[in-house]
C-alpha cells in the first residue's frame, strides 16, 4: 500500500502565498509523475500541477507564472508554491501520484494511482 499525505492549506488574503506539500510513502518502486489537483465547490476536479520523475513539469494556464510545482531531494516529496493568489484559487486540493508499486513477489510491480485526502485552500477578497 502508498499513502499521500498533504499538508499546508489555510486561509489567506487575495494576493498572498501559501506552500502545500505531499509526502508519499509505502511499497513505492518508481513515482513516474506526481501532480497537484484541485476541486472547488460544484466544480470538477482540474489539473493544476504536474512533474514528471525527470522533472518536466506542466501547468494549468489559470495558475501559470504564478504557482510553482518542485520535488524534494528524496524524490517521494512534492511541494506547490502558490503565490498572487485570488478567490478564485479557492479549493480542495489534491496530490495525485502515479507510480509503480512493488508486490509482495520480487521483481512485480504494479502501475497504480494513488490520491491524498486533500487539503483546504481558501483565498479571501
Amino acid at each position: 500500500q502508498v499513502q499521500l499525505v498533504e499538508s499546508g492549506g489555510g486561509l489567506v488574503q487575495a494576493g498572498g502565498s501559501l506552500s502545500l506539500s505531499c509526502a508519499a510513502s509505502g511499497s513505492i518502486f518508481k513515482i513516474n509523475v506526481m501532480s497537484w489537483y484541485r476541486q472547488a465547490p460544484g466544480e470538477q476536479r482540474e489539473l493544476v500541477a504536474s512533474i514528471t520523475s525527470g522533472g518536466s513539469t506542466t501547468y494549468a494556464d489559470s495558475v501559470k507564472g504564478r504557482f510553482t510545482i518542485s520535488r524534494g531531494n528524496a524524490k517521494n516529496t512534492v511541494y506547490l508554491q502558490m503565490n498572487s493568489l485570488k478567490p478564485e484559487d479557492t479549493a480542495v486540493y489534491y496530490c495525485n501520484a502515479n507510480l509503480l508499486e512493488k508486490d509482495s513477489t520480487p521483481g512485480v510491480y504494479w502501475a497504480m494511482d494513488y490520491w491524498g485526502k486533500g487539503t483546504l485552500v481558501t483565498v479571501s477578497s
